[in-house]
C-alpha cells in the first residue's frame, strides 16, 4: 500500500514539473528546449546531490543544517590545495573532497549518536563552526580562477552526450543511492530506524549508529559538492551556498520525505529538486521580482508540509480504524474460548 502512494505522490509531482515546464514555455519560447531542460537539470545537480544526503539523515528522524557549511569549508579546502599545490592529481582532490565532507558529518553524527544532542541543535552548532573554520583557514580572501588549475574548473562543465560532467554526476550518484537505499543492509536500516525506532531495536539495529553513517553520507556528498560548486563558479568564498541547506530540506518535503523519519523515495527527492530547480529558473525568465520569487518558493515549501502532514494523519486514523474493527472480533474469540 505505501509503495503505491508513494509511486503515485511521484506521479502527481511530475505531471506538476510537466505542467510548469509547459505553462513557462508558452511565456518564454525556448523554455522547454532540449538545450534548456539540459542546462535546468544541470544547475539542479547539486541540489540534487545534496538532497538525496538530507535524504539519509531525515529517514532517521533526524535534520542536518550543516550541509551548505561543509560544502562552503570542502570547497575552499581543495580550491586552496589546487591553488597551493597544481600538481595533485584531480581524482585525489575529488577524493579529499569527499573525506574532509564525511569526516564533518561523522562530527555531526557523534555528537548526535554518543553525546545525545538533538540532531538540529548539534547541526546548527557546526553550521557556524563550519562556516568560522572556512574564514579561519582563507583567512577571509576568496580562491578566484586565475588562481586554480584549467582541468579543475573544466571537469565539471565538459559536455558529454549533451549534458554537463556536473550532470552526469547527479546521474550517477542518484543510481547508487537508489541501489545502496533499496537493495543493501545499510538502505533498509535507515528505513527501520527512522520508521520504527523501537522495533527496530528490538530487531538488532543500532539506531544511533545508523545515524552516525547517515550523517557521515550527508557530509560525503555536501564535501563532493564542495568541489563541484568551486569548480561550475570558478571561485570559493566563505559564504558560497549560504542558505542552501533550507533548500535541501525542502527538496526532500516536497519530494515526500516524511520529517517524522522511514518514509522517502529516491525518486520522491529528486523531483523535489527538480520542482524548485523549474521554479528557480522559470521566474527570473517570466521577469517576477526575486522578492515574490521567494514567497512563491516558501508558499510551496508550506503547501508541501501540510500535504504530507495530512498523508501521515490519515495513515494513523486508518491505522486506528483497523485496529477499533479487529478488537471486538478479538474479544468475541476470547469470550468464546473462555466459555469452553
Amino acid at each position: 500500500m505505501m509503495s503505491r502512494i508513494l509511486t503515485y505522490r511521484e506521479l502527481l509531482l511530475a505531471a506538476i514539473i510537466i505542467v510548469l515546464i509547459a505553462v513557462f514555455a508558452y511565456r518564454a519560447p525556448g523554455f522547454a528546449s532540449p538545450e534548456s531542460l539540459a542546462n535546468i537539470f544541470n544547475d539542479t545537480a547539486i541540489l540534487i546531490i545534496l538532497a538525496l544526503g538530507q535524504m539519509a539523515v531525515i529517514l532517521t528522524r533526524s535534520i542536518d543544517l550543516s550541509v551548505a557549511a561543509n560544502l562552503s569549508f570542502t570547497g575552499m579546502a581543495v580550491a586552496m590545495m589546487n591553488a597551493a599545490y597544481p600538481g595533485i592529481p584531480l581524482p585525489v582532490l575529488i577524493l579529499c573532497a569527499l573525506a574532509i565532507g564525511a569526516a564533518l558529518g561523522a562530527i555531526n553524527g557523534f555528537m548526535v549518536w554518543k553525546i545525545g544532542i538533538p540532531a538540529i541543535v548539534a547541526t546548527l552548532g557546526t553550521l557556524t563552526v563550519y562556516r568560522g573554520m572556512a574564514f579561519v583557514l582563507s583567512g577571509g580572501a576568496w580562491v578566484n580562477q586565475t588562481q586554480m588549475t584549467p582541468i579543475f574548473l573544466d571537469a565539471p562543465r565538459t559536455s558529454v552526450l549533451g549534458l554537463p560532467v556536473l550532470g552526469w554526476t547527479a546521474i550517477l550518484v542518484i543510481a547508487l543511492i537508489a541501489v545502496t537505499f533499496t537493495r543493501t543492509v545499510f538502505g533498509r536500516t535507515l528505513y527501520a530506524a527512522g520508521g520504527n525506532p523501537t522495533a527496530a531495536l528490538y530487531a538488532g539495529i543500532n539506531v544511533g549508529r545508523t545515524r552516525f553513517f547517515a550523517f557521515m553520507l550527508s557530509g560525503a556528498l555536501a564535501g563532493l559538492c564542495g568541489y563541484l560548486w568551486v569548480s561550475r563558479y570558478a571561485v570559493a568564498y566563505v559564504d558560497i551556498a549560504a542558505g542552501f541547506e533550507l533548500d535541501t530540506v525542502a527538496a526532500c518535503v516536497i519530494g515526500g520525505i516524511s520529517t517524522l523519519g522511514g518514509i522517502g523515495s529516491v525518486g520522491g527527492a529528486v523531483l523535489g529538486a527538480l520542482f524548485l530547480g523549474v521554479i528557480k529558473n522559470a521566474l527570473p525568465v517570466i521577469n517576477i521580482s526575486p522578492f515574490w520569487q521567494m514567497a512563491i518558493s516558501g508558499l510551496v515549501i508550506i503547501i508541501a508540509v501540510l500535504f504530507n502532514a495530512r498523508q501521515e494523519r490519515r495513515k494513523g486514523r486508518l491505522i486506528l480504524r483497523d485496529a477499533a474493527k479487529q478488537r471486538p472480533s478479538l474479544v468475541n474469540a476470547q469470550a468464546g474460548g473462555a466459555a469452553a
